[in-house]
């Protein structure tokens, strides 16, 4: 037997057919109010959607739903200091798939965590590991950089790139680095302009001052191109490409935040060249909230 919350909430989705915008309006609002728990009542509507002008009111009043979830999860996540990145990269994901399974993409991490730590011992140098893991992770588990459909939304859709096992330099770049850290591969996010990009991360001697500078990056990894090692003056040659100046903020780790960001944008670029202009306009005003 229904509770009177959810007879209220059925009440309000049988009348989405309502003539009156006005009304209608007042109804969606108060359907969004409802949250997560309108969203069964939506779904069954939609199955049973007599017609396209219904059917896209159910849609659409699902959508702020899910997108007012993802918005109070990213400021939750990010005004909590934004340490788990793979929990505000599921919450995105989720927007898009609400049904997702968490449990899934979790185990799909860890196996390959598993297949990397068994090639792994502690006498490898830092480029060394590198190859060891470029080896597990490219040619065992087939990861690549998605080219032809580069801005498929997809791309940055987590369980999506575990699937196809390939996406676009952020969500690969992600990837690499979630499963390197897992195995104490120090890899950090570099958030270059135009391309995102992975720096190994260590203590180096300064011959200059003979002093040991910590928490260097000591070289940068592609991973959108197959884990191909680089270096600082690579980084300068790239952003002169560019005409861009080369910041302190190019060539150290980015924060988490910055990442999913990051991921954002993509959406928006993705969306955009959908032509689906309300989604840009509301990721562009989620990124700007974070």
């Amino acid at each position: 037997m229904k509770n009177s919350r959810e007879r209220d909430i059925q009440a309000l989705v049988s009348m989405v057919d309502e003539p009156d915008l006005s009304v209608f309006d007042e109804i969606a609002r108060k359907i969004v109010a409802y949250g997560h728990d309108a969203l069964p009542f939506l779904d069954d509507a939609l199955i049973n959607a007599p017609d396209k002008v219904q059917h896209r009111r159910l849609a659409e009043i699902s959508q702020q739903i899910l997108f007012q979830r993802l918005a109070e999860n990213l400021k939750k996540w990010s005004k909590g200091g934004g340490k788990d990145l793979l929990t505000a990269w599921l919450d995105v994901t989720r927007y898009f798939f609400p049904d997702l399974n968490d449990t899934l993409v979790y185990q799909t991490i860890e196996q390959i965590r598993r297949d990397v730590w068994l090639e792994m011992n502690e006498n490898l140098t830092a480029l060394e590991q590198v190859k060891v893991f470029n080896h597990v992770f490219y040619d065992l588990n087939g990861f690549s950089g998605s080219i032809e459909d580069y801005h498929n939304p997809d791309n940055s859709l987590v369980h999506r790139v575990l699937e196809k096992r390939c996406g676009n330099p952020l969500s690969i770049g992600i990837i690499y680095m979630l499963v390197a850290q897992s195995v104490e591969i120090p890899v950090a996010g570099i958030n270059l302009p135009e391309h995102f990009v992975l720096a190994y991360m260590g203590d180096r001697l300064d011959a200059d001052r003979m002093e040991i500078e910590k928490d260097n990056a000591l070289f940068y990894i592609n991973a959108f191109s197959g884990g191909a090692v680089f270096s600082t003056k690579e980084i300068n040659e790239f952003l002169l490409k560019l005409g861009m100046e080369p910041l302190a903020a190019f060539f150290t780790p980015c924060a988490n935040r910055d990442i999913i960001i990051r991921m954002l944008n993509n959406l928006m670029i993705s969306y955009d060249q959908m032509g689906q202009k309300e989604r840009v306009r509301g990721f562009k005003a989620l990124r700007d909230s974070l």
